[in-house]
């Protein structure tokens, strides 16, 4: 029995230490309370204990921080300290440290606090090594160390850590300090909350949603890698400055949950039932239904939608403030039962000089403003709002989507609720009426129908010869409509099948496995990082293999479907595409090729894509309109390519593409001067030498330099001959990839053919 009692107090300890620990990270009272009830839920005896520490810190705060120490009594020090033997230990270490500031841990200097969390401190750090560079330095606070508030410190750097996403925040180092406290380091993101930057600089319905469709595909990857957020509100999403250009950052992934069968860390995290995690204006009725432990992304899709509305009224569709105000009990209520306000609703509902207010920060007029979200913004919002989260958008990604389709002016799949819908909730609601009715309503109906019945049977008769041969007609039709349709639902179905067993074919290294599932696909497929990545991948194998017509067929459909990846990914593909068309003999469809290239990444900003597009349209010459569209795309290489901190290895490849493209615009002056910059860089790379050798010697060959440009011409074409002695191999990004050998091998052949007849 004694065993037991300890048993109990140790458990009531463990528990209010827990929570303890997460209160004391919230500021607000209001906040701190009704966190404190629902977290102990009718644990009495956890609850109390923690009041208490509560209260022992609060006096605690008062002897530490009183202006006058003279104020404050002997006694009431040793009373203090007396009553809290065990928990004033715990609260000495948890105080603010500004003594951590200055601090060196491993390689990183703490320079300031710049943020402060329940369980973690993050600090703007300065790397000293490798590479000098500020970073934030995530750290668990001292004193906070239990066991669950380290489990979720670990869980969010390791959901950082999967994540390799230009819109999530990028997680660069992780360990632990000399007395075992964990950090991690990631990117320092500068800049302010969506919300507040898209009111500050006055930007447009469409300019938000824009951002707010970047935002999506940042956490559709999260879910692709089988990480839920369920923290999505203003605060977690900021948008920094790229280029000069918005980048919104996803950051604070501290309550992310593993929808995978692999847990994001080895230590438990322990979550009550009556435990909410979130912040309650921005989580979905799932998260705050005690019924409900299966939170999967479509809890995101919710919060999306919350995020959404702000973006586009101003305000949650429940305030935070409010619901805090209600009580626990009323909250839940309110978040599972109260439906929101459309947003073009929300907003007449307003003064008219907030009303004025919004809509001047949406850079527009309040009536159009109204007139611009009714209709389709109303209803996607809606239905990213759905109580049930069955009628959500399935996915994130199809949220996304429906926002594009709205900015395209094409028709949206989000809809009104049918009248059907709305009769049940309203019936759900009124139980007790809603019976009432329905009896004398059944009532009235079975008088009506029995007076009506011989009427409406002699009309039935007489209609029913007319009607049967044509209704049998029209269910026969239907009939093969309907088995039309479901086969090719059932082929599309079975190629989504191949494409998820091909896929874990390539993860096994069966390549050869994955071409024969991905062979037999039959129908269009539909864009996602998945169907890239296989076809991607098969493509590659097939030519590495010397099978350049059926590697071609692979590429073509990569080029239809890749539009989820970001634009040195796509641009990746291209390089691979283009030789492998001129491999076929195709000309015709290399020409075609080079030509959709240029107009999908016509308006790139991103240098290292446009040189692989310059690189990858003039394989072979091009014409007059061709090389004036090329233009742009020089200009920003070369403006990039001449900044005094361009990193070697990047410039180089620059160079490459700018002796190509001056040679094919006609130039060979300027061809040599860039081939050679490229030679002259310190960083090596053979089939990058080998390259920009072979276009030296055809430019040396244009101005008359034939010694000099047989010296270049067998430079590169020893580098070649010695890469291809083995066939195509895959090689390396400091060597040089198989496809940069197509290259090299295709501007060897012109040289020869340029050499040949010069005698």
């Amino acid at each position: 029995m004694s065993q037991h009692r300890d048993s109990d107090s140790e458990s009531i300890k463990a528990q209010s230490d827990e929570i303890l620990c997460e209160a004391l990270g919230i500021d607000d009272e209001a906040e701190r309370s009704a966190f404190v009830e629902q977290a102990c839920g009718d644990l009495d005896a956890v609850k109390d204990r923690v009041n208490r520490l509560l209260s022992f810190q609060n006096r605690a705060e008062r002897i530490f921080d009183a202006g006058s120490p003279a104020t404050i009594s002997a006694t009431e020090v040793v009373s203090t300290l007396s009553d809290i033997p065990e928990f004033f230990d715990k609260m000495r270490s948890a105080l603010p440290d500004d003594g951590e500031v200055g601090r060196q841990i491993g390689p990183y200097k703490l320079l300031q606090k710049i943020g402060e969390g329940g369980a973690g401190d993050v600090y703007l750090a300065e790397q000293i090594k490798p590479v000098r560079r500020q970073v934030a330095l995530k750290i668990i606070k001292a004193g906070m160390d239990t066991q669950s508030v380290i489990a979720r410190f670990e869980a969010e750097r390791q959901a950082l850590a999967m994540m390799d996403h230009p819109n999530i925040a990028h997680v660069f180092n992780a360990g632990e300090t000399e007395t075992g406290r964990p950090y991690f380091v990631m990117e320092l993101v500068s800049g302010e909350r969506i919300t507040r930057y898209c009111d500050d600089h006055g930007l447009s319905i469409h300019e938000r949603l824009k951002l707010f469709v970047r935002v999506c595909q940042a956490i559709q990857h999260a879910h692709q890698k089988g990480i839920v957020h369920r923290d999505i509100k203003p605060s977690n999403v900021l948008i920094a400055s790229h280029d000069g250009m918005p980048r919104p950052v996803v950051i604070d992934f501290g309550i992310a949950k593993a929808t995978q069968g692999d847990a994001l860390t080895d230590k438990t995290i322990h979550t009550s039932v009556e435990h909410w995690m979130g912040t309650p204006a921005y989580m979905s009725p799932e998260q705050v239904d005690c019924r409900h432990s299966d939170i999967d992304t479509r809890s995101d899709v919710y919060s999306l939608g919350v995020l959404l509305y702000e973006l586009l009224v101003g305000e949650s569709p429940f305030n935070q403030q409010d619901l805090l105000r209600e009580g626990l009990e009323e909250m839940r209520r309110i978040l599972l039962e109260r439906d929101p306000q459309k947003p073009s609703s929300r907003l007449l509902h307003l003064s008219d000089d907030e009303r004025r207010r919004i809509a001047e920060e949406r850079a527009t007029e309040p009536r159009r403003l109204v007139a611009e979200l009714g209709g389709d913004l109303d209803w996607i919002v809606l239905k990213a709002l759905e109580k049930d989260r069955t009628r959500r958008y399935e996915t994130v990604d199809a949220l996304a989507m429906d926002v594009e389709h709205y900015l395209h002016v094409e028709p949206v799949v989000a809809r009104p609720p049918s009248r059907v819908y709305r009769i049940r909730k309203l019936m759900r609601r009124n139980k007790v009426a809603t019976f009432s009715v329905f009896a004398v309503s059944l009532s009235l109906i079975f008088g009506l129908g029995v007076s009506s019945w011989l009427l409406v049977r002699e009309r039935v008769a007489r209609r029913q010869a007319v009607e049967a041969t044509q209704k049998a007609l029209e269910a026969q039709h239907a009939a093969e409509q309907a088995e039309q349709r479901q086969a090719l639902l059932r082929i599309k179905a079975e190629d989504r099948e191949r494409i998820a067993m091909a896929a874990f074919y390539i993860s096994q290294g069966r390549k050869e496995d994955a071409y024969r599932e991905a062979d037999q696909i039959s129908t269009e497929l539909s864009p996602s990082l998945e169907t890239e990545h296989v076809l991607r991948t098969v493509g590659e194998w097939l030519a590495l293999r010397g099978e350049f017509e059926a590697s071609s067929k692979y590429f073509n459909r990569l080029l239809d479907v890749d539009v989820k990846d970001n634009s040195y990914n796509i641009t990746g593909d291209f390089l691979m595409a283009g030789p492998v068309l001129l491999k076929t003999g195709n000309q015709a469809a290399y020409d075609a090729f080079r030509r959709i290239a240029i107009e999908r990444c016509k308006g790139m900003q991103n240098p290292a894509s446009v040189e692989r597009v310059i690189k990858i349209a003039l394989l072979i010459p091009g014409d007059d309109e061709m090389m004036q569209r090329l233009l742009p795309f020089a200009r920003l290489a070369a403006k990039a390519t001449l900044d005094p901190d361009e990193n070697d290895g990047a410039a180089t490849w620059r160079c490459v593409s700018l002796a190509l493209w001056a040679y094919r615009n006609g130039d060979a002056a300027e061809s040599e001067i860039w081939a050679r910059k490229s030679l002259g860089f310190s960083t090596r790379n053979e089939l990058r030498d080998a390259t920009a050798s072979i276009i030296l010697s055809m430019a040396c060959r244009q101005q008359g330099e034939i010694p000099a440009g047989r010296v270049a011409l067998e430079r590169g074409r020893d580098i070649v001959k010695a890469r291809t002695v083995d066939g195509l191999t895959w090689g390396s990004p400091a060597q040089g990839l198989w496809f940069d050998v197509l290259f090299a091998e295709f501007l060897l052949n012109e040289a020869d053919t340029l050499y040949a007849d010069a005698g």
